[in-house]
């Protein structure tokens, strides 16, 4: 799977081909309640064909027969609001006193597009500055915690992973884990040090170590923005990561088993250098409780738990120093 993003990212650059004319709208700005938040974008067309959100609704349609029939400037960027009056609130079903305020950038050529593909592709996190009136792009690594900014002449959007996941074990709950986590911007890791479970393992674009667990989590760094969850139902070896995982800053620790099973781990735990404080960080059994049964309900509820913590935890999430190159590129779109 992909983030929503990267999805509109992989639409632009395959529909260059089809010699069409091609905007990327972008949610700048919102007021009072509005479906998307800022910096969710769709990729347009100019045969109306959209793929991406920015009201999961009319906006799009209308934007569509924008396209169709020629109403978007082709050469600069444009500002269109939605939801300023009560007629349009109506006309475009927003929220109660919701405005969305849009860029929509004509796209040219899409090799800044490739470029920020093959970095988030490379785990790295990309900042790209729209300057609006001359269609020029840069792009540079993204620090901590950044987010999107527009003042009236330049837009900012950040693209990559903003979290990680490390999955201790490689089995078939991990794989659907690793594949929806991927699509809420997680850069997945997975440790199993059984070479019979990683010769198995088939979901792109995730890492994958041999490692004993206790050692990958060290090695990871864990962070604000990290998620630590045990899943190979094998006590020696998740206890040996969960050791490790209570006593890094990481946001969110959990293991997989009932609620006896956590209750027996727990005991277990306190038999080591851990403080009562650093168990009760423990998420046993993982997720939320929906009743799954199944290694996609699991997974559902796993990351349906991540959801409602992230959200409260994000203002203070504090990405890993970024170790490689910096990106410093300008070119037109």
């Amino acid at each position: 799977m992909d983030s929503v993003d990267l999805s509109v990212l992989k639409t632009l650059r395959e529909w260059q081909a089809a010699d069409l004319p091609l905007w990327l709208v972008t949610v700048v700005e919102t007021f009072g309640s509005s479906p998307r938040p800022p910096g969710s974008m769709i990729a347009l067309r100019g045969d109306g064909l959209a793929v991406g959100s920015v009201s999961g609704g009319c906006i799009e349609d209308d934007l569509g027969l924008r396209a169709q029939r020629g109403q978007l400037a082709g050469d600069r960027c444009g500002l269109l609001n939605y939801g300023a009056t009560d007629e349009e609130a109506r006309r475009f079903k927003l929220p109660c006193g919701g405005v969305i305020r849009l860029v929509v950038e004509p796209v040219h050529n899409t090799d800044w597009v490739e470029q920020v593909l093959h970095l988030v592709r490379a785990h790295r996190l990309v900042r790209r500055t729209l300057h609006l009136d001359t269609l020029r792009v840069g792009l540079e690594d993204a620090g901590p915690g950044e987010k999107i900014s527009f003042d009236g002449a330049m837009l900012t959007t950040v693209h990559g992973p903003r979290w990680r996941m490390l999955i201790i074990g490689a089995g078939q709950t991990s794989a659907y884990l690793a594949r929806m986590a991927q699509a809420l911007d997680y850069q997945v890791i997975v440790c199993d040090p059984r070479a019979e479970m990683r010769a198995t393992w088939d979901v792109p674009d995730t890492t994958l170590t041999g490692e004993m667990p206790d050692d990958a989590v060290i090695a990871l760094q864990a962070d604000s923005a990290t998620v630590i969850i045990a899943l190979t139902h094998d006590p020696k070896l998740d206890d040996m990561a969960l050791l490790e995982a209570l006593k890094s800053p990481a946001f969110y620790v959990g293991a997989l088993g009932s609620m006896a099973n956590n209750a027996k781990r727990r005991g277990r735990l306190k038999m080591f250098d851990l403080t009562p404080e650093e168990i009760e960080r423990l998420h046993g059994p993982v997720g939320l409780d929906i009743g799954s049964r199944t290694p996609p309900e699991i997974a559902v509820s796993i990351l349906a738990h991540l959801i409602s913590i992230r959200n409260r935890a994000a203002e203070a999430a504090v990405l890993p120093n970024n170790q490689s190159q910096p990106i410093k590129q300008e070119m037109c779109s």
